[in-house]
């Protein structure tokens, strides 16, 4: 069993936060932008579209939980969501770009890339994993690249997470605390906070070049998860020209009679009913509590009154 939770203690660098988006209203909002999301992805194929989504910024910034909410009544077939691990020597060998084109969709497909081939313009320049000759040619093949795709009919849409420091920091120590989220935590990513500094001339550097007119970037303000969220899928559908695909109604059929079948008696290895076993351990608390409850009432009746 895991324990709850504690309560976190709120730090001056709450009080600079900015103010959260109502809670009901951020749902309501985004299940109605969820269902315009799950319209784009029948145009999409039915229309035979291929649309590329890249999710960019600053460690931290609420790419990885924006694409949960964007991919979570979408087909997993048709929304592909593409995380690459580091390249494998062979991958190092090719063209810095083969390993990310190998992901972009066929016709009918979304693909939403969580960082992508703009790593090279972030991590590797700041952090030296590419040299300055390598940077360059980055540099200028990205836009060419992005050209001929928009050319060839990709929809590409490219977002920007931008982070406070402050904010960043914030989210890095509620990590730290939650044995559930360290994972997300790197020596790499606590490296992020003493280069702030490097990777916002490398974050400048990179939209001077590859901000393009037909592969524009998109900044999405991202201290406020919710509002971040809202923001970047309202925007998205603000640029596609999608419609509402009319499917064909459904009915369930009615269920033929019984044929005769028996089902054979239960064989295999079934696993354990631990639901059961939580449920009897719960139910085994709230009688104790429920015993020392009532043990209490009955030394407070007993005393003496004057």
């Amino acid at each position: 069993m895991v324990d709850a939770k504690p309560p976190q203690e709120k730090t001056p660098a709450d009080a600079d936060r900015p103010a959260r988006m109502n809670r009901l209203l951020y749902e309501a909002e985004l299940y109605r932008l969820q269902a315009e999301l799950v319209k784009v992805q029948e145009w999409v194929k039915t229309e035979g579209h291929r649309l590329v989504i890249v999710f960019e910024g600053r460690d931290a910034a609420g790419k990885g939980s924006t694409i949960k909410r964007v991919t979570e009544y979408l087909n997993p077939r048709v929304a592909r969501i593409i995380a690459l691990p580091t390249p494998t020597e062979r991958q190092r060998t090719q063209w810095y770009f083969q390993r990310y084109l190998d992901q972009l969709p066929a016709a009918g497909e979304i693909a939403l890339f969580d960082r992508s081939w703009y790593n090279r313009a972030g991590v590797e320049r700041v952090m030296g994993f590419c040299t300055n000759e390598e940077y360059q040619r980055f540099l200028h093949q990205t836009p060419i690249l992005e050209r001929l795709l928009v050319e060839d009919g990709l929809m590409l849409r490219k977002y920007w997470f931008s982070v406070s420091d402050a904010e960043q920091e914030r989210r890095f120590r509620s990590r730290l605390e939650d044995p559930m989220r360290q994972w997300k935590l790197s020596p790499m990513d606590l490296e992020s906070i003493t280069r702030w500094e490097d990777y916002s001339r490398a974050k400048d550097q990179m939209i001077v070049h590859t901000d393009i007119p037909e592969a524009p970037w998109f900044v999405v303000e991202a201290d406020d998860k919710r509002r971040a969220r809202i923001n970047m899928i309202a925007h998205l559908l603000s640029t596609l020209t999608y419609y509402e695909v009319q499917r064909p109604p459904l009915a369930l059929p009615p269920r033929p009679p019984s044929t005769g079948y028996l089902r054979p008696p239960r064989e295999g290895t079934y696993v354990p009913d631990h639901a059961a076993a939580v449920e009897q351990a719960d139910a085994r608390d709230k009688a104790a509590k429920a015993e020392k409850t009532a043990k209490g009432k009955g030394k407070g009746k007993g005393k003496d009154r004057s």
